[in-house]
């Protein structure tokens, strides 16, 4: 599975290791991504969502109603 938050869409980031000789090879910055499970009462079923953290906190503040509209108008299938 990719690295990718369903809700806020944050992927990974690309970067360089700088050792202390100041050697650079490529590395990646992971979104802290969690799979999350929710109750949503109008389709009367759960949910299963892949959420960063920033998307958790989201989902907490809008309420999984409006989160699953918003993930579903990006074209992605709850």
């Amino acid at each position: 599975m990719s690295a990718h938050c369903m809700l806020t869409g944050a992927r990974p980031g690309f970067g360089n290791r700088v050792s202390h000789s100041h050697r650079r090879t490529s590395r990646r910055f992971d979104p802290n991504v969690q799979s999350k499970r929710y109750w949503l009462p109008s389709e009367g079923r759960h949910v299963r969502l892949r959420l960063s953290a920033r998307g958790i906190r989201t989902v907490d503040a809008i309420g999984v109603e409006a989160a699953v509209a918003r993930i579903r108008a990006r074209g992605v299938r709850v």
